[in-house]
């Protein structure tokens, strides 16, 4: 005897229904992409066009900065800027994993925190702010070099994922101010 679905098919038509209804009564309530316009007639892309990263110190700095000034103008186009984005950096490194035998390090992992505060050009209460926080990890081996390098791509993946939280917030932000 062949197993099958023994649940009336009255209740499962009835909740694929009520999804159904439930998303359309959802597609009205205001929810607008975040690259949208504002109902001021201003867009958020032109918004973080007029961002001005002021410099990062350190490599991860470097690295931060330029995936900024990417995210927020990746076209190239000079706009005059509206505001100034400061960012401090810090950065720490922890080796949570020794090998037993040899007693050195088999893994460790860079963690980033960036303080960021996007002030208008003009002075006056900063725009938003905020900290973000990124983790990566990388494997360690005897060669020197090799854990330098594989440093240094752990921090830059690390600026990657920050430059991509903090202006996700600042744009959130700046569609919400409208």
């Amino acid at each position: 005897m062949p197993l099958t679905d023994r649940r009336p098919r009255g209740r499962a038509l009835a909740s694929a229904s009520a999804a159904l209804i439930m998303g359309f009564s959802l597609s009205g309530c205001g929810i607008q992409p975040l690259y949208g316009s504002f109902s001021a007639g201003g867009d958020v892309a032109g918004e973080l066009q007029a961002i001005a990263v002021d410099p990062i110190p350190n490599r991860i700095g470097h690295y931060l900065g330029n995936d900024l000034i990417f995210a927020f103008n990746g076209t190239g186009s000079q706009v005059p800027p509206k505001y100034h984005l400061k960012v401090t950096v810090t950065e720490s490194s922890q080796t949570p994993l020794l090998d037993t035998v040899t007693g050195f390090p088999t893994a460790a992992t860079v963690t980033v925190n960036a303080d960021y505060q996007l002030v208008p050009v003009q002075g006056g209460e900063p725009v938003t702010k905020g900290r973000a926080t990124v983790v990566a990890s990388y494997d360690r081996t005897s060669q020197r070099f090799t854990n330098l390098r594989a440093a240094r791509d752990a921090e830059i993946r690390d600026a990657k994922a920050l430059s991509d939280q903090i202006s996700t917030l600042i744009a959130a932000a700046i569609a919400a101010k409208g």
